[in-house]
């Protein structure tokens, strides 16, 4: 792991967001001051030890939430209101996202989508991507690429 010096670590309480089954963390510092950004800030986390790729958000008062997806807090065995330990670095690599090869075939004769495609962002794209290839069924992966396809015509 390569840690840069702008790493930050400490321990936050998991937040639910409303009554969602949703969590975040809120960060007791000021990521423009650290980072040098107020907006959206890429980073590498690790939650207890767990490695995370995500995204530090703006919520108003120059302050930044950091998203704790459901399937980080089942990997380390959390849950709102419990404290975890965090630690966080800048995300400097540029994010690609493995396209499967059923994709990318439905896309090939299609440049418009496939463009429309690639121009999402990343997380848009590993969505698509993690909905088709967690289809169990053969039949149900062939619809939900088919429904991709049609979404991204929708775009």
């Amino acid at each position: 792991m390569n840690i840069t010096p702008d790493l930050q670590e400490f321990t936050a309480v998991l937040e639910q967001h409303g009554s969602m089954n949703a969590s975040y963390i809120t960060l007791p510092f000021s990521v423009s001051e650290v980072y040098g950004k107020k907006g959206n800030v890429k980073i590498r986390c690790t939650f207890d030890g767990y490695p995370y790729r995500g995204s530090l958000s703006p919520i108003g008062n120059n302050e930044h939430i950091l998203i704790v997806i459901k399937e980080v807090r089942q990997a380390i065995n959390k849950t709102f209101g419990d404290p975890v330990m965090v630690r966080i670095w800048p995300d400097l690599e540029l994010r690609t996202v493995q396209i499967p090869e059923d994709l990318e075939a439905a896309l090939q004769d299609l440049p418009d989508l496939k463009q429309t495609f690639d121009k999402m962002s990343y997380t848009h794209q590993k969505e698509y991507v993690k909905w088709i290839e967690e289809a169990k069924k053969p039949e149900t992966r062939q619809r939900r690429l088919e429904k991709t396809v049609a979404m991204l015509r929708e775009k």
